[in-house]
């Protein structure tokens, strides 16, 4: 851990301490917007001095619960968005300890308005000294390069290629790659520190023997060198230790939705799909009219796509093509329409692999350009979630003609229900490459939980009220 990490990490601590506290100054300053401007009355006077002293004595409460979220986790990178949820998340838990403590100490003081003002005060100010804190910090290491990692890749292969490849686009990670060497020689390794110095090494070699990894480690171990490598396909999976008549045995977990994981996820779909339909409904009707009003056809474009366990079912879409190009068994020019798709698939399709995206589609509507481009065409897909045979969160469902060019591997992808979105969705949408999705699709599988599905969910906001390619 570099010296400039230790000091920004620590002086956190009291940077949040002093935003807090002024957070609970600007409320109590605050105090009387709501006799101002007539909403209530102000039911009593509360001395500054005796509230300061019942402030410095909460503030320590804060700054704990932050420390107990991990707020105070010695990290080289943090993504400010999650950091920003966790100091909501962490204030939110240190007001409710506070409103129980009032509760029960009723001399302190009880004004809704300065617990509440504190409470949004709070989460303001804390992000914002943090985020000042994170620029000047980013700021000191593209600028001098103080607290920048040297890195030493050790393989000669794509996936540690790639790895090369991110750190030298992204310098704000704080990485600088020092060197790259094949094997794992502890001595080729000492020649290298000893010129240029080493913080971390990142290995993804398969050719290494275990023997040569051990020595690796505990050249890393004595010379306090960080040791980091890229699994295997079987090292990322979730396992399960049990004992066998005294034989140690290891069970590779394929999903966590199984048993009550399953239970909960379909709980969740039920009650997340009811709520959204009864929401977008006004929506839905406003655009099923413009959709009508239009072209001529069906509103609902009924699309069969391959779901859990390979089995067939139904989706539902917005129409977004004009009806005559739709691949509709109620489209009597159907056999046309698929000729002509197949053609742009050809000539037009931007994706890798077995997936299609036609580029600059031909066959859509005006309205259909803007609902399929905001992703709202999906919204009928409610209805698949609460009928059973999709999930909110998921690995999108393809066609068959698309499934049946599915490596043996992709299949994995159909052990569980697709979703609405998914976190292949939101993470590139379709820029991504199919084995890319894939690969991120796979992790959701392996690393599903509640908490997941509900922050895929809000991602999947920024996404629709964005903007999206038209492809």
């Amino acid at each position: 851990m570099k010296k400039s990490e230790l000091f920004f990490n620590a002086i956190q601590v009291p940077v949040d301490f002093a935003m807090i506290v002024l957070a609970g100054i600007s409320a109590f300053a605050i105090r009387n917007v709501p006799q101002i401007i007539e909403l209530k009355p102000k039911l009593y006077d509360l001395p500054f001095n005796s509230y300061f002293k019942i402030l410095m004595l909460v503030v320590p409460v804060f700054i704990l619960i932050y420390a107990i979220e991990g707020l105070y986790a010695i990290r080289a990178t943090r993504k400010f968005w999650r950091e920003a949820f966790k100091i909501f998340s962490a204030t939110s838990l240190g007001i409710v300890v506070i409103i129980v403590a009032i509760f029960l100490k009723r001399e302190w003081f009880s004004s809704r308005f300065i617990i509440l003002s504190a409470w949004g005060l709070s989460v303001a100010f804390v992000i914002v000294g943090r985020f000042i804190l994170q620029r000047i910090q980013k700021f000191i290491l593209i600028r001098k390069g103080m607290g920048v990692h040297r890195i030493l890749l050790i393989g000669n292969n794509s996936k540690i290629n790639q790895i090369k490849k991110i750190i030298q686009n992204n310098p704000l990670l704080g990485f600088k790659i020092i060197g790259q060497m094949e094997g794992g020689s502890v001595r080729h390794l000492k020649e290298i520190r000893e010129k240029k110095g080493v913080d971390e090494i990142i290995l993804c070699d398969p050719t290494i023997t275990d023997l040569e990894q051990e020595k690796l480690v505990d050249y890393c171990s004595i010379n306090n060198i960080s040791f980091k490598y890229i699994p295997t396909t079987l090292q990322t999976s979730k396992i399960e230790v049990g004992v066998l008549e005294g034989e140690l045995i290891i069970e590779v977990k394929h999903t966590p939705l199984d048993g009550w994981g399953k239970i909960l996820k379909r709980f969740f779909d039920i009650v997340s799909s009811s709520i959204l339909i009864i929401l977008f409904s006004p929506l839905m009707v406003s655009i099923a009219i413009l959709v009508k009003l239009e072209s001529k056809g069906s509103v609902i474009f009924k699309n069969e796509r391959i779901g859990n366990d390979g089995k067939k079912f139904i989706v539902y879409k917005f129409r977004y093509l004009k009806w005559e190009y739709c691949i509709s068994e109620e489209n009597e020019n159907m056999k046309e329409a698929l000729k002509y798709e197949n053609k742009l698939i050809e000539e037009k399709s931007v994706r890798k692999g077995p997936l299609y995206k036609i580029k600059n589609d031909p066959r859509k509507t005006k309205v259909g350009n803007f609902i399929e481009r905001h992703s709202l065409d999906e919204l009928p897909q409610f209805f698949n979630v609460l009928k059973g045979n999709m999930s909110l969160v998921g690995p999108r469902p393809h066609q068959e003609r698309e499934v049946e060019k599915y490596k043996e591997y992709h299949r994995r992808l159909l052990i569980i229900k697709p979703g609405i979105t998914g976190m292949a969705q939101v993470s590139g949408r379709s820029d991504l490459d199919f084995e890319d999705e894939y690969r991120i699709d796979v992790y959701y599988i392996e690393n599903w939980s509640l908490w997941l599905d509900i922050l895929i969910c809000f991602k999947t906001i920024g996404v629709i009220f964005g903007y999206k390619k038209n492809n």
